[in-house]
Formats: C-alpha cells, sequence, structure tokens
C-alpha cells in the first residue's frame, strides 16, 4: 500500500457502488452526490454491493490514482449511516485488512497486580 500523507481526510461513500465505473464514474460521484472536489488530495472510498470489494480514488498532485481491493474471505466493515462518513488513516488500514476499524480490539491488556 501507498503510504497516505498525515492530516489527509478519508471519505467513505455509504451504500453500495456499481464497480463497473472507473475513475471518472466515481469522480462525478464524489463531485455530484459527496458534493467534494475529487482533487483535494483526500481518498474516497466506495464499496460494492457484496461487500467484498472496495475501490480508493485519490488525487496525489500528480495524477488521479484508483486502488482496487477484493477480499478473498470476509466482507469489508462499512457504515449504515446516510451520505458519507470520514475515518483516519488508521482506520483505512484496519478496513482494508478486513478489520473492523470501528472498534479495534487490542492483543495485549494488563494484569491486575496481585
Amino acid at each position: 500500500m501507498i503510504s497516505i500523507p498525515s492530516g489527509v481526510k478519508v471519505w467513505l461513500a455509504t451504500g453500495y457502488t456499481d464497480m463497473r465505473k472507473g475513475f471518472p464514474g466515481l469522480s462525478l460521484m464524489v463531485q455530484e452526490t459527496l458534493k467534494r472536489d475529487p482533487q483535494t488530495g483526500y481518498l474516497f472510498c466506495f464499496r460494492g454491493r457484496q461487500g467484498d470489494l472496495i475501490k480508493v480514488i485519490w488525487h496525489d498532485g500528480q495524477g488521479a490514482c484508483l486502488f482496487t481491493k477484493k477480499l478473498e474471505r470476509g466482507r469489508f466493515i462499512w457504515p449504515s449511516a446516510d451520505g458519507t462518513v470520514v475515518i483516519t488513516p488508521a482506520q483505512l488500514g484496519y478496513l482494508l485488512e478486513g478489520i473492523d476499524w470501528r472498534m479495534p480490539q487490542k492483543t495485549w491488556r494488563p494484569s491486575s497486580a496481585g
């Protein structure tokens, strides 16, 4: 994965998206549906109907990038809210790994000193 610059917002388009769309179609969705500029440098994420495919568009200052990931098993955890949801780049990392980004669990828990 390409590293995401600090301070970059990650926008999730809620619902599902027609995954046949490429950068032009997704950019148009960003402009018309999300009311955002796709060339801001922010990441815009879209999920397919079955939940196992995600597309991310990003303008890196030199050009437009389109990233796609399909999970072999499981589904991407997606918000049920209407419109858009903003998440952190760290939460995006969890999301792309198929981990529930809303409430990740730490593997280490302190034990009580007895």
